[in-house]
């Protein structure tokens, strides 16, 4: 007797089997990345506290502090809610490319880019969301840049350029191999 079996017409070997059980291991183990995004959503219910403490405190020294306070306390707000944005994208993003799909079809709160998603576009989404988030502070630091030696503030805006930099090399890339894989039209 034959140790294989026939499928679809198709004889199929051991070495076969043992591939496809295989491929199939390899396939299931991305959920292995499953509790690292429960991680991060207890990451963002971190920084959801975090907003919310820093708005209390603005609240209670509302009268008490400068306009330079209130400005830089709420560009650390905005800050807060900036990287909040960049966990929905890591999070939502990652594990609909990665994990498993969301089957969100036609739901009224699914997000716009999330319909066309893939790896290329969520690199670029976070770069973009980096630049933001170096932007407030390097914003931060030029309203306190009387405190800040010469040397922090080149620092900052080289890292911020080269986030700049990076971001548009990303998005460069990500077109030229994205039209590259498009079928041509007729």
């Amino acid at each position: 007797m034959d140790n294989s079996d026939e499928t679809d017409g198709n004889i199929e070997t051991q070495p076969q089997r043992l591939n496809g059980v295989l491929g199939n291991f390899i396939f299931m183990s991305r959920w292995l990345q499953a509790p690292l995004y429960l991680g991060l959503i207890i990451a963002q219910a971190v920084y959801v506290f975090h907003f919310l403490v820093e708005l209390w405190h603005l609240v209670q020294k509302t009268t008490k502090i400068t306009e330079t306070e209130i400005m830089l306390t709420v560009l650390g707000l905005i800050d807060v809610v900036m990287i909040a944005n960049l966990l929905i994208m890591v999070i939502v993003g990652g594990y609909e490319t990665f994990v498993s799909r969301l089957h969100l079809n036609k739901h009224p709160d699914q997000p716009e880019w999330l319909s066309h998603v893939n790896a290329g576009i969520l690199k670029v989404k976070l770069a973009t969301a980096l630049i933001g988030i170096s932007s407030i502070h390097l914003l931060k630091t030029f309203i306190e840049a009387d405190r800040i030696s010469e040397k922090v503030l080149m620092w900052q805006v080289i890292i911020h350029m080269t986030f700049v930099i990076s971001a548009l090399l990303l998005a460069y890339i990500d077109r030229l191999t994205s039209t590259a894989v498009q079928p041509k039209r007729h």
